[in-house]
């Protein structure tokens, strides 16, 4: 049987755990806290396949065999190793108070709602992202996606990092602290875990489900659910064959480039994803800002013109263009060279297809299109309907392939 303890930011070890024990597993801090027997050998934590190799010799002798983690090792811990490697029969787990749990605690805040994403030995970009679109987000961190690399990114947003040290010790600490303060320090290796905040929206409903929200009812609202100008916004029904093509989810990071009203961002950013809308009118942008905080969801507006607004944005999961003239071709060039997953345009006339359809292949998409034409029913004197047509318009899209590997939290 192996004994797996959580210790570190809840109440102290009890040593009669470890009593009996012929091998004791941990990281070395924990190992020096604990009252090791003196005839139990001692492993400590490094890389992972050399301490399961010397637990299977052990439990091959039958001995009790011992692993001390932080927290509650069930919760991003080391118990689903040791499960994939011995089956879940063979473990004894024994929770402590997670970091995550010590964290909200510390700040007062309750977190049933709450994100949970680990950066700790993965790229930091989807807790980014998940920082980005939800209000109340805890981070596991480390090496290279610490407070200083999470703040870094997240400079300029509404966001407050609470990053909390040492929990559960004489050094504890949590300190309150915006992005760009977080950017600009050398945080060490202490930091257990940080917050991203929305101070806000900490607060909502009795939940029923843990968790993030579950996704909306639904989706391709109609036009009349946004402010826009003069009918210029993407038509429902391209709306909902581009959205299943561009996959938004939580984790991403999805451009609506030549935004309008930022239907296409907004929905997005309802199904999860960090949106990012770039539109060349300030009076768009101050819609699709409007259109955002109508929706309940975040969305990054910049205002410029595509492709030189979007220089210094972060290399997107998947991008919708939805304007750009004369220089769509370009601006499709651009977006397909740094998406990760596919790209999407939409274009009223076609004979922008073939060179926005080049754009993609040549940076190596495969690439598909449909012209999309509907008729919706409008209404005629004497209680009869009629078929009003809209307007044709061309959606192509460009998947990448292989595609780039996610990375999405699960």
């Amino acid at each position: 049987m192996i004994t797996v303890v959580g210790t570190g930011t809840g109440a102290p070890l009890d040593a009669g755990v470890l009593a009996g024990a012929r091998l004791v597993v941990g990281g070395r801090r924990h190992l020096d806290a604990a009252p090791v027997p003196a005839d139990a050998e001692r492993v400590v934590l490094g890389s992972l396949a050399p301490a399961l190799d010397v637990i299977e010799r052990h439990l091959d002798k039958a001995h009790r065999v011992v692993v001390l983690a932080s927290g509650d090792p069930g919760f991003f811990g080391i118990v689903r190793v040791l499960a994939e490697r011995f089956g879940s029969g063979a473990l004894d787990v024994r929770p402590g108070v997670s970091s995550v749990a010590a964290a909200f605690a510390r700040a007062g805040v309750p977190w049933d709602d709450a994100v949970v994403v680990s950066a700790h030995g993965r790229d930091p970009r989807t807790a980014v992202n998940v920082c980005r679109a939800r209000p109340k987000v805890a981070v596991l961190t480390g090496p290279g996606a610490g407070p200083a690399e999470l703040g870094a990114a997240l400079r300029g947003s509404a966001r407050v990092l609470l990053v909390a040290s040492a929990l559960g010790t004489a050094e504890e600490r949590v300190e309150r602290v915006t992005p760009a303060e977080a950017a600009d320090r050398d945080w060490g290796a202490a930091v257990s875990v940080v917050l991203c905040l929305d101070e806000a929206r900490l607060l909502g409903l009795v939940r029923t489900v843990a968790g993030p929200p579950a996704g909306p009812a639904g989706w391709a609202l109609a036009e009349a659910e946004f402010a826009h100008r003069d009918s210029m916004i993407t038509k429902f029904e391209v709306r909902a064959l581009a959205l299943a093509r561009l996959g938004p989810r939580l984790g991403d990071l999805v451009w609506d480039v030549g935004a309008g009203s930022g239907s296409v961002a907004v929905e997005c950013a309802r199904l999860g994803a960090a949106a990012v809308a770039v539109e060349k009118t300030r009076d768009g942008v101050e819609r699709i800002r409007a259109n955002a905080a109508a929706h309940g969801v975040d969305v990054h507006a910049v205002h410029g013109a595509a492709p030189a607004a979007l220089t210094e944005l972060d290399d997107p999961d998947a991008v919708f263009v939805g304007g750009g003239g004369a220089e769509l071709p370009k601006i499709v060039s651009v977006c397909a060279r740094r998406a990760r997953r596919g790209v999407v345009v939409a274009m009223a006339a076609l004979d922008r297809v073939p060179a926005a359809r080049d754009a993609l292949t040549e940076a190596g998409f495969d690439c598909d299109g449909v012209l999309l034409q509907s008729s919706r029913l409008a209404p005629l004197p004497g209680d009869v309907s009629r078929l009003a047509a809209t307007n044709p318009v061309f959606l192509l899209w460009g998947v990448r392939t292989p595609p780039v590997d996610e990375g999405v939290a699960q």
